[in-house]
């Protein structure tokens, strides 16, 4: 499936920005993988991250391309952010989307490090927000 307008440029992108935003409106910017699929994308985090909060508060973020580090290296669409119910075929989908973009890291090392933290894995979909949604 090709990937939409909006998120075409970020199909080949290593790393994404993702701001969300504070309960003040402040954004807070994090640098994630994203694997899309057509008219939507797929994130991964771990349960404790500060962005989950975030994002169960306000979830509409932003996501820009950007280097492994966060410097932003393109322009930055409004998007929406959906929790995946873990155990669902829609969570056990993202996760495959993830490790066969990134083998070694999604695959491997993040799953890895997040059983070291004893932490959960939450995935979620992210689409782009139209002015005309």
């Amino acid at each position: 499936m090709d990937a939409s307008r909006e998120l075409a440029p970020f199909v080949k992108q290593y790393a994404v920005l993702l701001s969300t935003h504070r309960q003040d409106g402040t954004p807070v910017g994090t640098p994630v993988n994203i694997a899309v699929e057509g008219d939507h994308a797929f994130i991964r985090t771990f349960s404790s991250a500060w962005k989950v909060e975030r994002m169960r508060n306000h979830p509409q973020v932003e996501i820009a391309p950007c280097t492994v580090r966060g410097r932003p290296t393109g322009p930055q669409i409004r998007a929406h952010a959906r929790l995946l119910r873990p155990g669902t075929e829609e969570n056990t989908h993202a996760a495959r989307m993830l490790s066969r973009k990134y083998p070694v890291v999604q695959g491997v090392l993040v799953p890895f490090a997040h059983r070291l933290k004893r932490d959960r894995t939450l995935h979620y979909e992210v689409w782009p927000v139209t002015d005309d949604n």
